[in-house]
């Protein structure tokens, strides 16, 4: 079977559990559960630690892991990221007192409290500054207040924490993360992330994992549009939806008008129907796309 790493907890673990459900995965039903078969799909997922994933996808114990983009980073395994998904999304800042650092080069000889040691560790030596590493774990705003550290690295999103402990951001982000699926380094290529075929068998299994995982990111980002227009106007309506190889166009009873069929991004849909009205399209319908293969 193949061996699949999901977190347990956090931010990570519910939509991963709902991608991999959408993906037609069985998963655990109760929270405490750490391990769970699917024998229909021969894969057997363990519910990890989302900071220890990494390092057991690394081993070679597990073949494949859902985990941060940071954690994969900070934990210096040798695993390589292969497919972005999208969610859990954070970006990395430098954070001081206002008017004590004006910008990146200020950091020299400063100390730096933070709860992922290894990214702000590489970053510091990629930009040749040479400063002191504190790893505390958990909130570290309260460091610069207590004298740990003149500097904090940590996640922003909002940025209402740093505000409320009387923190400015510095300079440009760290690094931008979200939630990644991983491979062993050794069996995976680079560039790319393309899984090697071994003479295991456990290969194509990963590459249907990714597909799978993969349709649901498309399905997530794309709508199904129908509507009908008529046969003088099909160029400037097929322009506005040109769908992923072309749309589908089929004749209608009434002689002059033509169905039409295609993928258009979720995101654009509205205006994409608005448009489509203004040249004469009608019965303009959207429909979500559940799952699909590209």
């Amino acid at each position: 079977m193949l061996r699949i790493a999901v977190p347990n907890k956090g931010s990570l673990s519910g939509p991963a559990a709902e991608m991999l459900h959408e993906a037609g995965y069985r998963q655990r039903r109760e929270s405490k559960e750490l391990r769970t078969v699917d024998p229909a799909n021969e894969v057997e997922f363990f519910y990890l630690r989302p900071r220890d994933i990494a390092i057991y996808v690394a081993s070679g114990q597990l073949d494949i892991g859902i985990t941060g983009r940071d954690l994969l980073i900070d934990s210096g395994a040798d695993a390589e990221e292969i497919l972005p998904l999208g969610f859990a999304r954070s970006t990395f800042h430098y954070a001081t007192k206002p008017g004590t650092i004006g910008g990146l080069a200020d950091l020299t000889g400063k100390t730096i409290a933070t709860s992922y040691e290894g990214i702000v560790a590489a970053h510091l030596a990629d930009n040749g500054i040479d400063a002191s590493v504190v790893h505390l774990d958990g909130a570290v705003e309260t460091a610069i207040q207590l004298g740990v550290a003149q500097v904090i690295a940590d996640v922003v999103e909002t940025g209402t924490s740093l505000r409320n402990a009387g923190l400015d951001v510095v300079g440009e982000p760290i690094m931008k993360s979200e939630a990644v699926v991983i491979l062993p380094r050794a069996r995976a290529h680079s560039p790319g992330g393309t899984p090697t075929t071994g003479a295991d068998g456990e290969e194509p299994k990963v590459r249907q994992f990714l597909r799978r995982l993969q349709g649901v990111l498309v399905a997530r980002t794309y709508v199904m549009m129908d509507y009908d227009c008529r046969v003088e106007q099909l160029e400037k309506a097929v322009a506005l939806t040109p769908g992923l190889e072309s749309p589908t166009v089929s004749p209608l009873h009434n002689e002059g008008w033509v169905a039409v069929r295609a993928m258009v991004p979720s995101k654009e849909a509205q205006r994409i129907m608005d448009d489509l009205y203004d040249i004469g399209a009608r019965a303009i319908l959207t429909t979500a796309i559940h799952a699909c293969r590209l």
